[in-house]
């Protein structure tokens, strides 16, 4: 099955996808980067669009218990603690490792000037400049 087809069926059994005529709608670069990993990692044999579906269900149906008023524009949100749910949940990453990769992120976002592109280094030379000497 080639990647399109995946694609295809990922739009066709999948509860919700922001969409137009033309595909998937994504307002940001995350939201299409979390959409093709979740994408991959069923080519990849990880879990079919059935197991898929109820995991991103059920963060949903989480965040609308918590008082998300499910208005379209968390549903990437949504989609990516499913995703890292299923990681864990494999086995392929620890909740420990991805708590502390998310963390390094949002270290190096907070060092990035406004406009420059975010790179994971920035994340390290930021820790280094708090480091007592």
């Amino acid at each position: 099955m080639s990647d399109d087809d995946h694609v295809r069926m990922a739009l066709e059994t999948l509860p919700a996808i922001p969409r137009d005529r033309d595909g998937p709608v994504f307002d940001a670069p995350w939201q299409a980067q979390a959409f093709a990993m979740a994408v991959k990692l069923h080519e990849a044999g990880l879990y079919d669009w059935s197991e898929w579906a109820a995991a991103l269900s059920e963060q949903i149906a989480r965040a609308r218990e918590a008082g998300d008023p499910d208005l379209g524009d968390t549903y990437y949100e949504h989609w990516l603690a499913a995703l890292e749910g299923l990681v864990v949940a494999k086995g392929l990453v620890s909740s420990v490792t991805l708590r502390r990769r998310k963390e390094a992120w949002a270290r190096a976002a907070a060092a990035t000037p406004h406009g420059e592109p975010i790179e994971l280094a920035r994340a390290a030379a930021s820790d280094d400049s708090r480091s007592p000497p």
